[in-house]
């Protein structure tokens, strides 16, 4: 399926928020589904990730997830500077400044004529960030990948309330996990799982994959994961489609 891909600016709290809109070519409308990054923001393996679920039928918002401070329309380098600045950019952002900035993105994909329904997805810390969007009850679907802090409700400057509010969902939720991700292993995983069941939500989708790495799903480096990539992307593409 061939694409459009443009760059817009949300307006947010305080702030402007760069992001890539890719979409089928065509009137549409379209499944809109929100994509937040890791913390590296929009590099070019995100956008192919969001150009891979684009092609499925779906019109795909990647917002920046640092739009306040220095790291405002920067993608990262995946070395240790960059891992650095982009853990520096989250430990700067207050909870409530990443919900402000959910909200704003979430209008302006509610608001285009080309949108039909809502779904959000994420990768790592936005993963958690995904979790977070699946508040809003426009929101009908959620794929978490390999959210970090949702246990323990790291997320950015300081403590998140993330489990606690998860009786908020009203949409599906589907979150997937690898078996050998450092920064949610196996006892972060219980504790997700057992306070997503204590909120009444136990008919969520989970996914452990034998042998995946933290972000095994990002095409570049030694832990990438090609075959568990394309069975998490085609599961996740199935789930929004209301499977």
């Amino acid at each position: 399926m061939k694409l459009i891909e443009e760059r817009t600016v949300v307006p947010g709290s305080g702030c402007e928020i760069n992001a890539a809109v890719l979409r089928p070519i065509g009137e549409g409308p379209w499944p809109g589904v929100l994509l937040y990054t890791d913390i590296f923001q929009l590099t070019e393996s995100t956008l192919r990730t969001a150009r891979r679920l684009a092609a499925q039928g779906f019109l795909v918002c990647v917002p920046e997830i640092y739009p306040h401070g220095p790291l405002a329309g920067v993608a990262l380098e995946f070395d240790d500077a960059g891992k650095q600045a982009g853990l520096a950019g989250a430990a700067a952002m207050t909870t409530a400044e990443f919900d402000a900035d959910r909200a704003a993105v979430l209008d302006y994909l509610a608001g285009r004529p080309d949108v039909s329904t809502l779904a959000v997805t994420g990768f790592c810390l936005g993963g958690h960030l995904a979790f977070r969007a699946a508040f809003d009850p426009r929101v009908r679907a959620t794929i978490c990948f390999y959210p970090t802090g949702l246990h323990d409700g790291a997320l950015g400057s300081d403590t998140a309330d993330s489990l606690a509010r998860a009786a908020e969902i009203q949409g599906r939720l589907m979150i997937v996990f690898g078996s050998r991700d450092p920064h949610v292993p196996a006892d972060a995983r219980l504790t997700t799982i057992t306070e997503l069941y204590s909120a009444g939500l136990t008919d969520v989708e989970l996914h452990l994959y034998h042998g995946g790495e933290h972000a095994f799903m990002r095409d570049v480096g030694a832990r990438h994961d090609a075959e568990l990539t394309d069975l998490a992307l085609a599961s996740a593409v199935s789930f929004i489609r209301g499977r």
